[in-house]
């Protein structure tokens, strides 16, 4: 292609200048131009302009004509001369239609109500009409020359009011069709002056050959009977855009409420990458079609290989497949859905910044070739002074427009293909694409017969089961088809030894009760990474197992490899459950029962997180219980403070409240599914303070415990109170310390303060966190009888050991003589008899840690002390093993005979 040699544009005048569509605009509106206020265009200031059109003679139709001719006049001079961002040119655009839309909706009911009455519903109310904008004007992203995606949708079935003598009445669906026809007379027809827009309407219910406008009733029908996995992307940018004095009425909430479940599902939905591939493929055929015999059609910024249509499409896909668990990714403007999807880890910040970048670039191009004749066109022009300006008005080259133009498509079709399962080697970050190996999900399925040939024989046997299972034999065929091909893919990696044959039989064992939920199928099927990962947690225990059985939407979280090398974040978790609450109040989705799911949903997948990290050997035993504490911590922080919002009764904007954590949570020595020991206090003088507190006790305690279609979160066990169960639920701060500081009539037990020695403050009001603190300390090192406490904590821990008896040729690792509770009862008398006088022994810092400094304090003998912590690390490991294999804690005894002694020498150096 030849380059001018000179630019296309007179030296020193405006580049906007050159654009025919700019010349023409100041030649036919010259005089009307100043109407419109200096400055990127806003809806004030466009209303401005059109009622003083209006006030120079012109109907409305010619007036918001006129009004879109000075608004692109002035784009082209913001844009092209003055560098403005992106976000000017399509807000005002979007603002634009918005106004129209309002103006024209008014004007068109005016004049039907005139004739026929308002529409009334069942009883007799207003009936609403809501233009719904999908696609780039629900997004608020409209290019200079864009068509405008419309639904129609009213609210109720009836008729108009009719004339006062009874005449000219019509059904409401009348009426709202002839007020559609008359608001695209008002926008759509070409006159003298042009259209407002182009108005399309084919993505309403049943598409062209629907009615123009659709019942609320109608419109929910349609979508949970009828609507189409690529009708989701649709309607995930749709927006009620007109009358504008309806945007803030509750009753709009209604429309929300049907959308929002047929875009986003309950559960992560893979079923929409096959739709959206078949979406694609029509469209790249469709493009491929246009271009034939015409090259030039090929550099299609929006709809070739590479073009803005695919970062779309990649931001939709993610979007959809993740929003009905993360509501935090649910916007509209592609740019920022880029910015979520990034700070939720399911694509990489520079990869969303490359993204980004290239969006703004083809947008931005885009206009630029609008802006050249007023054509709805996204395709480069041939003339190379018109390729000159649109590289000059983005302040480069020709040459290197057209590579950086090449760049940033290849970038976008790469990653869309990878995305898809293309040909590309590069994996999105949290499992947010398949990558090639996924490609291989679209081979033929073979039929039951031929897939148990090429099994070995114990998945054989177990698969040949499905020949008479109801679920398998009930399944659409395109579902059926899925199932055989993820057996088929595990067959073949037990055949190569990837996998191991337990793995398999547990897997068919784990998709049976899932049948009825396909995009567990399609997740599979899409992401071989998240198959492959599954069997191998599938097959390395048994406890995890049951849990992905239980919770197997958290399967999701297998893909990446930054689950396995990260650890958990309290900060992190508590910042992406504000934002998922943020998006749920910004929806008014965010009622109780939401809520409770949102915060299991997050604790099951946090849970799992440190599962499958502990599996693969990835973090100690102590780091498991370590992450497993704060998690809990984390949760109940999270919970309180959502229940006290949500309580009716509160006094106060901020509880004076605490939870004392005991036993495991306390000492942060938590295990799956362990049950919290937590004790409720409050310093508050206000006279309703108790009653405030024990009611949001109660509420807290029910968030933690309820279980809703998501499971639970957690046992609670309040039993550590003063009086136990027979105490108040929540107790004043200062009766807790009288209690546990023997003061008074009514005074701890010896063993309530063994339980204290692993007390912490787990959260609430900052001044009570010190003041517990002094209590625990001052109750540990309170002054006792040597003896006393030995024979009192003695008979204690007889009375537990005989609670749990074991035969005598097996050892229990936790309960037998010498096993982890005769070190934890050791501990606890080390730092009730001796920390006053060794502080070092005060710190909750966990039996091991304290094993070590009572022997480096001289109250142990040399060597027993750490062969003592030793060997509880090992009875931990044991048991935490035992545990996740489903495997009983009883063991022979010579197995751990060096760890039974080495704890039996503590006992008897401690205790005699």
């Amino acid at each position: 292609m030849q380059m001018p040699s000179t630019d296309p544009v007179t030296a020193g005048s405006p580049p906007s200048e050159y654009s025919r569509f700019h010349q023409r605009l100041h030649r036919r509106y010259q005089a009307e131009l100043a109407l419109l206020p200096p400055g990127v265009p806003t809806r004030e200031t466009m209303a401005q302009a059109c009622d003083a059109l209006l006030a120079r003679g012109h109907d409305l139709g010619a007036a918001l004509r006129i009004l879109r001719q000075l608004v692109m006049e002035r784009l082209i001079t913001l844009d092209c001369d003055q560098a403005a961002p992106l976000s000017d040119i399509t807000l005002a655009v979007t603002r634009l239609a918005e106004l129209a839309l309002d103006r024209a909706c008014r004007h068109a009911r005016a004049e039907l109500d005139a004739r026929h009455g308002a529409p009334l519903g069942p009883q007799g109310q207003p009936v609403q009409l809501w233009i719904v904008g999908m696609g780039k004007l629900g997004a608020r992203e409209l290019n200079v020359s864009s068509d405008i995606d419309l639904i129609y949708v009213y609210e109720h079935e009836g008729e108009t009011a009719g004339q006062p003598d009874g005449r000219g009445k019509l059904s409401n669906h009348e009426y709202f069709a002839r007020a559609v026809k008359a608001i695209y007379s008002l926008l759509g027809d070409t006159t003298e002056h042009g259209f407002v827009f182009r108005v399309d309407l084919a993505l309403r219910p049943h598409g062209n050959s629907g009615p123009p406008a659709v019942s609320l009733a109608s419109l929910e029908e349609y979508l949970l009977v009828h609507g189409r996995e690529w009708e989701r992307f649709a309607w995930l940018k749709s927006r009620v855009v007109a009358p504008l004095d309806c945007l803030d009425m509750p009753n709009v909430q209604a429309l929300r409420g049907v959308v929002l479940p047929f875009v986003f599902r309950r559960y992560l939905d893979y079923s929409v990458f096959d739709a959206l591939r078949s979406l694609h493929r029509q469209i790249r055929d469709h493009a491929a079609k246009r271009s034939a015999g015409h090259p030039e059609r090929a550099n299609d910024v929006k709809l070739s290989r590479g073009g803005i249509r695919e970062i779309e499409f990649t931001v939709q896909l993610l979007q959809v497949v993740r929003g009905g668990q993360f509501p935090e990714l649910r916007c509209r403007p592609t740019l920022e859905a880029l910015e979520r999807l990034a700070r939720a880890g399911l694509m990489p910040q520079e990869t969303a910044e490359q993204l980004a970048a290239a969006y703004t670039f083809l947008r931005r191009v885009e206009h630029r070739i609008q802006y050249l004749d007023d054509q709805q066109t996204h395709v480069l022009p041939t003339r190379d002074d018109d390729l000159a300006w649109i590289a000059r008005t983005l302040g480069l080259n020709c040459c290197d427009f057209l590579r950086a133009l090449d760049a940033h498509r290849e970038l976008v079709a790469q990653e869309f293909d990878i995305l898809l399962g293309g040909t590309g080697h590069k994996q999105c970050s949290n499992g947010g694409c398949g990558g090639p190996r996924a490609a291989a999900a679209a081979s033929p399925a073979p039929d039951l017969e031929a897939l148990l040939e090429q099994l070995p024989a114990k998945v054989r046997e177990r698969v040949a089961e499905w020949r008479t299972h109801p679920r398998v034999q009930g399944l659409r065929d395109e579902a059926r088809a899925r199932l055989f091909r993820i057996v088929q893919r595990t067959g073949r990696w037990l055949a190569e030894g990837q996998v191991n044959e337990d793995a398999a039989v547990r897997l068919v064992g784990w998709l049976e009760p899932l049948l009825r939920r396909e995009s567990y199928l399609a997740l599979l099927l899409e992401r071989p990474s998240v198959h492959e990962h599954l069997l191998h947690l599938l097959g390395a225990a048994r406890w995890p197992a049951r849990y992905m059985m239980q919770h197997p939407g958290v399967i999701d979280e297998l893909a990446g490899d930054a689950l396995l090398s990260e650890r958990f974040v309290p900060a992190d978790f508590e910042r992406e459950l504000g934002l998922r609450l943020a998006a749920l109040q910004s929806t008014g989705e965010d009622d109780d029962e939401n809520l409770l799911d949102l915060l299991r949903r997050a604790h099951h997948a946090e849970t799992f997180r440190t599962l499958a990290r502990d599996v693969e050997r990835r973090i100690t035993v102590e780091q498991v219980a370590d992450d497993l504490s704060a998690l809990a911590d984390s949760v109940l922080r999270v919970t309180a403070e959502w229940c006290w919002g949500r309580l009716r009764n509160r006094h106060r904007e901020q509880p004076q409240f605490a939870i004392i954590g005991y036993g495991k949570l306390g000492g942060k020595e938590l295990g799956y599914g362990s049950d919290l020991d937590i004790v409720f206090v409050f310093d508050d003088d206000d006279e309703r303070a108790p009653e405030v507190y024990a009611a949001f006790a109660r509420k807290l305690i029910n968030w933690l415990t309820v279980k809703t279609g998501e499971g639970d979160l957690f046992e609670i066990d309040t039993a550590l109170r003063p009086n136990g169960n027979s105490g108040l639920l929540v107790t004043s701060f200062q009766a807790y310390a009288d209690y546990q500081q023997q003061r008074g009539s009514n005074t701890a037990w010896t063993w309530e303060h063994q339980a204290m020695t692993r007390a912490r403050f787990v959260m609430g009001s900052e001044g009570l966190h010190a003041r517990f603190d002094a209590v625990r300390q001052a109750v540990i090192t309170a002054p006792r009888d040597a003896a006393a406490l030995r024979s009192e904590i003695v008979a204690m821990r007889e009375r537990v050991r005989s609670a749990h008896p074991a035969p005598a040729d097996q050892f229990d690792v936790k309960h037998s003589p010498g096993g982890m509770v005769d070190a934890e009862f050791a501990v606890q008398y080390l730092v009730l008899a001796h920390s006053a006088a060794h502080p070092e022994l005060q710190g909750n810092v966990g039996n091991i840690a304290l094993l070590q400094r009572a022997e480096a304090a001289g109250l142990l003998p040399a060597g027993v002390g750490r062969a003592a912590a030793d060997a509880y690390r090992t009875l931990r490991h044991v048991q935490h093993r035992a545990r996740l294999n489903e495997e009983p804690t009883r063991v022979p005894p010579e197995t751990l005979a060096a760890e039974q002694g080495a704890v039996r020498a503590l006992w008897r150096a401690v205790f005699g």
